[in-house]
């Protein structure tokens, strides 16, 4: 199988490196964490005009037309850079739940927008108590005429401070963890009865708590049918995922060089510490956990616009246990290696270290995907 690029999607890969060279340095990236929105405005506003928030989008609305790989380009690109801004919720989940289940007049209003970088929108799926599991809902939406109104919590979203647009998903039946009953809606953040409670994450980004008293919402707010958004949710996550799988390989890659460069640089006992065999086997080591990780984010962007089924899920839950497991790896033996610099706020290879942390435990960490991945195969 040839895995090389084509023409278009190494020009894709190299104008992303190249703007995130030249314009995310790592003293800039620590400011644009400082910022009320938590990322750089400008720097959104250059992935609008380059066309990079279009990538996934049909040529209909602008779009690149692009699949998995074109995605997974994009990606490991923004994560070599630590960037901040929410191209994954906004771009990637948000706008892949408004493609697959809006109607017409939902994905005219809302997905030019979002393919232009014009508007951002985040996604709120995972509640106080749901751990991982996101049919766990509690957020209820009741018929009230001609609309609805919803009560609830949105745990972790993450851009949610400065999204002109947040899915939520809400039970219109059932119980509290069945898969059936759940539905979509668009809100506004600027509703009445919308709090979000801003808070940094360890990775150096910013998320929020939505808080739902009483949301007057109309009819045109619903994503899908009623009771139906279980399918799409799940579907969606899944391309998602892939795309933080390939967000990780780009970090990986970063922390592995950021860990070499130190190895040959600090001296002990008038030598560099690189000749020490103990640290060349561990850094061969972080190396062929790297090797490890692309092969199967690969394999999840090969897999990510596929229809469903158990092979594509058991493909992503494997992609994601195997890529946080050795995020996990390198992210512990780089800090091992740099000593306690490696820990420290103002050197750049912590936050490489807690992005990794931070993109296992999004959409699932490592245990509960091999627990998926079980799952699925005793049932095939």
């Amino acid at each position: 199988m040839d895995f090389r690029l084509n023409e278009e999607q190494q020009m894709l890969q190299d104008t992303v490196a190249r703007l995130v060279r030249g314009e995310y340095s790592f003293e800039k990236r620590l400011e644009f964490s400082e910022t009320d929105a938590g990322f750089s405005e400008d720097f959104w506003k250059q992935l609008g005009e380059l066309g990079l928030t279009a990538v996934p989008f049909s040529e209909e609305l602008g779009g690149f037309g692009g699949g998995g790989v074109e995605v997974q380009s994009v990606m490991t690109e923004l994560g070599k850079g630590l960037c901040l801004e929410p191209y994954l919720q906004s771009v990637i989940l948000a706008g892949g739940l408004i493609g697959q289940s809006g109607n017409d007049s939902q994905k005219e209003q809302w997905l030019a927008g979002i393919a232009a970088g014009e508007l951002k929108a985040a996604v709120g799926l995972q509640e106080p108590q749901s751990f991982y599991s996101l049919n766990d809902v509690e957020t209820r939406a009741e018929k009230n005429g001609e609309g609805y109104v919803l009560n609830g919590r949105k745990a972790v979203v993450i851009g949610g401070q400065c999204a002109d647009l947040i899915l939520v998903s809400a039970r219109t039946a059932g119980s509290s963890r069945d898969s059936d009953g759940i539905s979509l809606f668009a809100i506004s953040p600027e509703t009445a009865g919308v709090e979000r409670r801003v808070y940094p994450t360890i990775d150096g980004s910013k998320g929020c708590d939505i808080t739902l008293t009483n949301v007057q919402v109309g009819a045109d707010a619903l994503l899908g049918n009623e009771g139906q958004a279980s399918n799409a949710i799940e579907y969606q996550t899944g391309r998602a995922i892939a795309a933080l799988c390939a967000e990780a390989v780009g970090v990986m890659e970063v922390a592995n060089e950021l860990t070499l460069d130190y190895l040959k640089q600090r001296k002990q006992f008038g030598v560099p510490i690189g000749k020490f065999q103990v640290l060349q086997h561990r850094m061969v080591d972080m190396m062929s956990e790297l090797e490890q990780a692309r092969s199967m984010a690969i394999l999840a962007a090969s897999v990510a616009d596929e229809e469903q089924s158990d092979e594509r899920r058991r493909i992503l839950a494997a992609a994601k246990n195997v890529i946080g497991r050795s995020g996990q790896f390198i992210s512990e033996k780089g800090i091992q290696s740099h000593g306690g610099i490696g820990m420290t706020w103002e050197y750049n290879f912590a936050h490489y270290a807690k992005r990794l942390v931070m993109i296992n435990h999004q959409l699932g960490d490592d245990d509960f995907h091999l627990e998926r991945y079980a799952t699925l195969l005793q049932a095939s």
